[in-house]
């Protein structure tokens, strides 16, 4: 859910809470507005601080745009990595397991997702690089999860897995990007809905090749 701006202030909040403060209130803001766009005074006004202090905890705004990714570079990533370890019996297909991996990582900081797809990064910045490290490593998930699917079904084509994992990486930016305006759906509502949504692709699919379908 969005992170609220603070009224009273951090006064008497031990350091390491009011540095969470600051990173939560900065990742909405970098997440909602954009890189170019976010400043360090209204993130300072959003924790109910002053610019100084935050200067002073983070240093640049730079600085503070790679406190905020990092952890959700790293987040997402191991959440990636554990869904696509070995299933256990009965478990969900892959891309279901990653999905709902993402959808829980981000659960309570949806914005997260928009702070490492930025596109208003400055181009071959420090931050620009950081973040595009951590979308190759996610890039380089996909593309062994997809190839991994497309070998099962007899393809063993390269440019098909990478037209497949190029609509993979659209698929869950659209899906994340829905999943923020619907604040009130949870991470195990959109998990069931991605469940409901593929269910029906099948039938749909199945349907065209025996020409009962529209």
């Amino acid at each position: 859910m969005p992170t609220p701006p603070a009224r009273a202030g951090t006064k008497g909040v031990p350091r390491a809470a009011r540095e969470r403060q600051m990173l939560a209130a900065a990742t909405e803001e970098f997440g909602r507005r954009g890189y170019e766009a976010t400043t360090m005074a209204a993130v300072a006004a959003r924790v109910g601080v002053t610019k100084p202090l935050l200067h002073q905890y983070f240093g640049s705004k730079q600085d503070l745009y790679l406190a905020c990714l990092d952890p959700v570079g790293r987040r997402l990533l191991d959440a990636v990595r554990s869904a696509m370890a070995e299933p256990g019996p009965g478990a969900p297909p892959t891309p279901l397991r990653v999905l709902s991996a993402l959808f829980t990582a981000l659960d309570g900081q949806r914005a997260a997702w928009s702070v490492l797809y930025d596109a208003t990064l400055p181009p071959g910045s420090d931050a620009a690089l950081r973040a595009a490290h951590y979308r190759d490593a996610l890039d380089d998930l996909a593309a062994v999860g997809t190839a991994d699917l497309l070998r099962s079904a007899g393809s063993a084509d390269p440019l098909d897995a990478d037209a497949l994992t190029y609509a993979w990486r659209g698929l869950c930016t659209a899906l994340v990007r829905w999943w923020v305006t619907h604040p009130e759906q949870t991470a195990q509502a959109m998990t069931e809905r991605c469940a409901r949504l593929f269910t029906a692709g099948r039938r749909i699919l199945a349907a065209d090749e025996e020409g009962t379908g529209p």
